[in-house]
């Protein structure tokens, strides 16, 4: 008898890969022509947080392309990026920005339901904490499961890890 084959699927962000984009970004913004004379700056605040500083909104706005950009060039997916709209705080315009790390409640049922609507027979699927295992005997339904969610348009990042 085949033995169950399984895999995770989640939703993390590699965090060193996010402090070398943000460290890219601010040493770009420092160098940049364009920049100069703006304080134009990005910054981590705290664990999950980005924020971006400037004197105006289009440099702000400016200064989170050169971000987006040193996420997809490091691989960060910009779905995992939930920025916010410049605001005024005193002189300067901020963009607040947040990294969605882990699958929710939620967002597990949805990937689920995807799986389920398939109609795969014997995948199984659990949401365990912020992760969602599939399980099945046939590892091809597997290979299926997971060309589903990579084609699927999700409005959040997924990623497959443990599978045996």
């Amino acid at each position: 008898m085949a033995s169950e084959s399984s895999f995770d699927i989640v939703s993390k962000v590699d965090k060193q890969e996010v402090d070398n984009a943000i460290n890219q970004a601010s040493r770009e913004l420092a160098t940049r022509y364009d920049f100069k004379n703006t304080g134009a700056n990005v910054e981590k605040v705290g664990e999950l947080g980005i924020e971006i500083t400037a004197n105006a909104d289009e440099r702000a706005l400016a200064a989170l392309d050169v971000l987006k950009n040193k996420f997809v060039k490091r691989g960060v997916s910009l779905k995992a990026l939930d920025a916010g709209e410049p605001r005024q705080s005193g002189k300067e315009s901020k963009i607040g920005c947040t990294l969605k790390d882990g699958l929710d409640q939620e967002q597990a049922k949805k990937l689920a339901k995807l799986i389920r609507d398939e109609g795969l027979k014997g995948v199984k699927t659990q949401v365990q904490g912020d992760e969602l295992r599939v399980s099945s005997k046939k590892r091809d339904d597997l290979q299926a499961v997971i060309a589903l969610v990579k084609e699927a348009d999700l409005d959040f990042a997924t990623q497959f890890i443990n599978y045996r």
